[in-house]
């Protein structure tokens, strides 16, 4: 038997995806939280074999809630289930200490081998993300690499959702911080990047290909 945990904001997401691990693993407990409270809560309350955590979660987000969740229970392992291409998140993913990212628009049974893999105590590494690690690690201490690659994980949230057209106001609403901290994030962004404005932001992101 098998005990998974979903993450995921969206209730008829995680309806479909506890009926394709309920078929797979028959007698399987699965459990569901909607936000990272939820998560944390359940994760503490309960023994888990994996966790399934989506990245895009109001409030506290998913790359927040792995950071927290590896900090309570480092040996957990959790593979990050996303709407967000690999080239945006899986190098960022791995380095917090995920198991495994996969895309929501991956097949079923790709989940299904994922769990499979990351419950034996093993990773679920792409060919898409290995190559993007690999260059990563290549890289790093390098003057080619992203100047965005020298953000926080909280500045990386608020930079994309400033460059998507997001206000201050908004931002701090969605991630329940205030306008004043929000507003530090963004001169600091503003600083590693070289950039002044949030026009400047939003060009900067379709460059490099960080926004949809």
């Amino acid at each position: 038997m098998i005990n998974i945990l979903l993450a995921d904001d969206h209730p008829y997401l995680r309806r479909g995806l506890s009926q394709i691990l309920t078929d797979e693993f028959p007698g399987a407990v699965i459990g569901e939280a909607s936000n990272v409270p939820e998560l944390l809560e359940q994760a503490q309350k309960h023994r888990w074999d994996v966790v399934v955590l989506d990245l895009t979660m109001p409030g506290r987000g998913g790359l927040e809630g792995l950071h927290e969740l590896k900090r309570l229970l480092p040996h957990l392992p959790v593979l990050v289930l996303s709407v967000h291409p690999e080239d945006q998140f899986a190098v960022r993913v791995l380095r917090a200490g995920g198991a495994g990212y996969l895309t929501k628009e991956s097949a079923p049974q790709e989940l299904v081998q994922a769990i499979k893999v990351i419950s034996r105590g093993g990773k679920y590494i792409t060919p898409k993300a290995a190559e993007l690690l690999a260059s990563h690690l290549h890289q790093h201490g390098d003057h080619d690499q992203p100047l965005h690659s020298s953000l926080s994980d909280r500045e990386d949230q608020v930079f994309r959702l400033i460059a998507g057209g997001s206000t201050i106001t908004e931002i701090a609403d969605q991630l329940s911080l205030s306008i004043k901290t929000v507003s530090t994030y963004r001169t600091r962004i503003l600083e590693k990047l070289n950039l002044k404005t949030n026009a400047d932001l939003a060009r900067y992101a379709v460059q490099h290909h960080l926004v949809e």
